[in-house]
């Protein structure tokens, strides 16, 4: 598979943009678990152009973590071709554009996933975007706006004469948000409508090896595209990696060697933010649902002990207390 002039090999794992999830620390954690491709969080195009810091911290990106792609979105042409050229700017070797996101506060003003309401300025954005920047513009989205306006076959034709080199779909609408399950019958005739020549990236609920095999074999897309089920386990690169190889399953992670990783993760975190509680409040959601203490018996006050910890001493001390808790471990 190749973006532009990108190559991926074979069966490439990429991991989703994901607001407040995938910032470097994250990222590279995943990078090294095998993910292919790394996405940044969204980035306001807006508050890109009005120079705001906490959005342009978003754009830094490190060569460890390359390939990556840069996510923008927005709802204006001319906003969204003056953000794309600051993102070129920084370099990232792809630049994804974000009519996805379903959340309210995006979608709900006409961006992201509210640009399925709006195809004509979708398309606008796209032509515009790809003639400004010399980089590769990819484009991500979802089925349509509801379950009477599945659009995606016919504007996944639409996205490609754009001049877009790649197309991720979630496999929701966006009246879904993220409820149900994802439903990739489209994102199987999309990737086989003879007139599509762009590499089609599927995504919604991979969690497991056995559904990335699925997704690969039964609809055969490009490259699959890994989102919530990285959370607190970024892992899981490794894991479909290995199935997708082999055939079989990875040796199970011990639990000391998970619980390593994931303060590995915090304390990345607090030197990205450059504070410890800030650092430790933002890992709170990988901590919240990460697998590493599933089943453990009699678990949820020392859960919610460890979401309320505010000092790495105090956090550390309560996950290093763990281990010496687990006997039958069942389901909570």
């Amino acid at each position: 598979m190749k973006i532009g002039n990108v190559e991926f090999g074979k069966e490439p794992l990429f991991l989703a943009p994901m607001e407040d999830v995938t910032d470097p620390a994250f990222r590279l954690l995943c990078k090294r678990f095998g993910a292919d491709m790394v996405y940044t969080e969204f980035v306001s195009a807006d508050a890109l152009i009005r120079n705001v810091k906490r959005t342009e911290q978003k754009l830094t990106i490190h060569d460890e973590e390359r390939p990556v792609a840069i996510q923008i979105y927005g709802k204006d042409v001319d906003t969204m071709v003056e953000a794309a050229k600051i993102v070129e700017e920084a370099k990232p070797d792809i630049l994804d554009l974000n009519f996805g996101c379903p959340v309210k506060k995006v979608a709900g003003k006409g961006a992201g996933s509210g640009m399925l309401r709006d195809v004509p300025k979708l398309l606008a954005i796209t032509k515009a975007v790809v003639e400004a920047v010399k980089i590769p513009v990819t484009v991500k989205t979802r089925l349509g706006w509801d379950d009477q306006s599945k659009i995606i076959v016919d504007l996944a034709e639409a996205i490609q004469d754009c001049g877009a080199q790649a197309l991720a779909i979630h496999g929701r609408t966006r009246a879904q948000m993220y409820t149900g399950e994802a439903d990739w019958t489209l994102i199987g005739e999309v990737k086989n409508n003879p007139r599509m020549r762009i590499p089609i990236i599927g995504n919604g609920d991979v969690t497991t090896p056995e559904r990335a095999r699925e997704c690969f074999d039964k609809y055969g897309v490009d490259a699959v595209m890994i989102g919530r089920g990285s959370i607190g386990r970024p892992w899981i690169f490794e894991e479909v990696k290995h199935y997708l190889q082999t055939g079989e399953y990875v040796t199970p992670y011990e639990m000391q060697w998970q619980i390593d990783i994931i303060k590995e993760h915090v304390l990345r975190s607090i030197e990205w933010l450059g504070d410890e509680r800030k650092g430790i409040v933002h890992s709170r959601r990988h901590l919240a649902v990460t697998p590493v203490f599933k089943g453990i018996d009699h678990f949820k006050p020392t859960r919610i002990a460890m979401l309320r910890a505010e000092t790495l001493d105090e956090l550390f001390g309560i996950i290093d207390s763990v281990p010496g808790m687990v006997g039958m471990r069942n389901e909570e």
